[in-house]
């Protein structure tokens, strides 16, 4: 680290430690007097791929960190700042306004062709990381596994997506919701909104992103706010509004099975019971979304088969 340091030109900057997140990743801000960087400290994950996937968002005019400096499993990147969304929707207002920038930052992206290197969320990928929930999340809550109700979700969300997300043809940010969004004021259009977690990015379908944003796992999003992000989506790129939110609530189901999975995952393999806190909130956003018509037939099949988020719940899956 300290030769790597060196030859960015920053080994005499004082460190200060930064938040992580579920990830093995590592986050340190560089100062030296007004200047600052981010060192970003990776040996599990590939940043090379994160350092080609920010050069492509800068290409094409929105806010990803430059690259200052490059090695195996560390990059040196730009500081965007403290500014994140969800530190900054202090009242319905402000939520509003931030929100509409992030999603002005979808609109921007889907303008373009992904990355060709860029993995597929296809049909097949998405129902199959939802069978997550089923692997973590039942068991770990005491419930009895049952094969045979994994096998017919997974294949009945399989269908949904298939009929209603189909397309794979946007670069899915993936992990997209306010605390991974920088609200950079001095900024023009969709680059007020700086891009940070975007390394396990996919080629997907344009509703996941947007369902991420607005059914977030951390924090409760506004009825409004959502629905002024879905009408603008909309009305900027033109899409065909009964599919599209279809296709939000298949997304939405998707997403929200496997974060229950992930979250009851963490708090078993990685010592991290505190995800066990967001659940309830996981499980109020697949009510949400189970609650769209399209989605009856999966409804009847996850109703018996999923425990409800109980104290009592909650309390074994952190134990």
């Amino acid at each position: 680290m300290k030769d790597f340091l060196l030859k960015a030109g920053w080994a005499d900057a004082e460190a200060h430690p930064l938040a992580g997140d579920a990830s093995s990743r590592r986050y340190t801000r560089l100062t030296r007097g007004l200047e600052s960087a981010i060192l970003m400290d990776d040996p599990e994950g590939d940043v090379s791929l994160f350092a080609r996937l920010a050069r492509h968002l800068l290409s094409i005019g929105l806010s990803a960190p430059r690259v200052l400096a490059e090695a195996p499993g560390k990059l040196l990147l730009e500081d965007l700042g403290d500014g994140l969304v969800a530190r900054l929707c202090t009242d319905a207002e402000a939520e509003k306004r931030l929100y509409l920038v992030a999603t002005d930052a979808l609109v921007a992206l889907h303008r373009h062709a992904p990355p060709e290197e860029l993995p597929v969320a296809d049909a097949a990928h998405l129902s199959q990381i939802a069978g997550l929930v089923f692997d973590a999340y039942v068991p770990g809550s005491g419930a009895p596994q049952t094969p045979e109700a994994r096998a017919s979700v997974i294949a009945t969300l399989h269908d949904l997506i298939a009929e209603h997300a189909p397309e794979t043809d946007v670069m899915m940010l993936r992990d997209y919701h306010a605390e991974n969004v920088l609200w950079l004021p001095d900024r023009d259009g969709a680059a007020r909104a700086g891009l940070l977690d975007f390394q396990d990015a996919l080629k997907g379908p344009r509703a996941y992103d947007l369902i991420s944003l607005i059914r977030d796992a951390r924090r409760d999003v506004s009825g409004e706010a959502a629905e002024a992000c879905i009408s603008h989506y909309i009305g900027q790129t033109g899409t065909h509004e009964t599919r599209f939110r279809t296709a939000l609530a298949v997304l939405g189901v998707q997403r929200s099975l496997r974060i229950l999975g992930i979250f009851a995952s963490l708090a078993k393999s990685r010592g991290k019971p505190q995800y066990i806190d967001l659940i309830p909130r996981v499980w109020d956003n697949l009510q949400t979304d189970l609650a769209h018509p399209a989605l009856a037939g999966l409804r009847a099949l996850l109703d018996p088969a999923l425990p409800a988020p109980t104290p009592e719940t909650l309390e074994r899956l952190k134990s």
